[in-house]
């Protein structure tokens, strides 16, 4: 199954490791470093440049979406892709 991340950003859903909440996530440093090393390493990809409110870490990548956590977990339980 395959999960739209918002714009034309699609990715294998058996490739995400979590989903993540960008305003609760990011109080912690551990957090803010651990996607600070990321983008030191391109590893960061943005789905685009609206107001971040979500981030999915995959087995290679992390995808910084428009979308709420909640919206794209629906989308995972329900094999919704959009």
């Amino acid at each position: 199954m395959y999960l739209h991340l918002g714009e034309e950003t699609v990715i294998n859903s058996k490739k995400v490791l979590g989903i993540f909440d960008m305003d609760t996530s990011t109080v912690n440093k551990a957090t803010r470093d651990y996607l600070e090393k990321a983008e030191k390493e391109n590893q960061i990809i943005y789905v685009n440049f609206e107001l971040p409110k979500s981030f999915v870490v995959t087995d290679d990548k992390i995808y910084v979406s428009p979308l709420n956590t909640s919206t794209l977990l629906k989308r995972t339980r329900t094999g919704v892709t959009k």
